[in-house]
């Protein structure tokens, strides 16, 4: 912080004071910004979250791969029968069987 023994009176800053010193200061707190850098390079020392994100994320992906699945036979069942039920034949008969059907409490 800049003493009161180095303030210049001027009339064209607000207030008619200028502190010496002061640009000093600000140079040196942002030559360190908190920034982690190896001895004699640029590149930063640790990969932060949004470094690993955006290297992820903007990877380069060969669109014409084939992707192959396989499941176990549990998980095989599971599908068979969730494909069953979503293609299973839906006509106007089994809908009026459905909701007109005979109900016993």
């Amino acid at each position: 912080m800049a003493d009161f023994e180095q303030m210049n009176q001027k009339s064209s800053v607000f207030g008619g004071v200028e502190l010496g010193g002061f640009e000093n200061e600000q140079a040196q707190n942002q030559e360190n910004a908190g920034t982690i850098r190896q001895a004699g390079s640029n590149l930063p020392t640790k990969v932060g979250f949004w470094n690993k994100f955006k290297a992820f994320w903007l990877q380069d992906i060969d669109w014409n791969k084939e992707i192959k699945v396989e499941l176990t036979p549990y998980q095989q069942k599971v599908e068979n029968e969730i494909n069953d039920f979503l293609h299973q034949d839906v006509t106007w008969e089994k809908v009026r069987n459905f909701l007109f059907q005979e109900i016993t409490f």
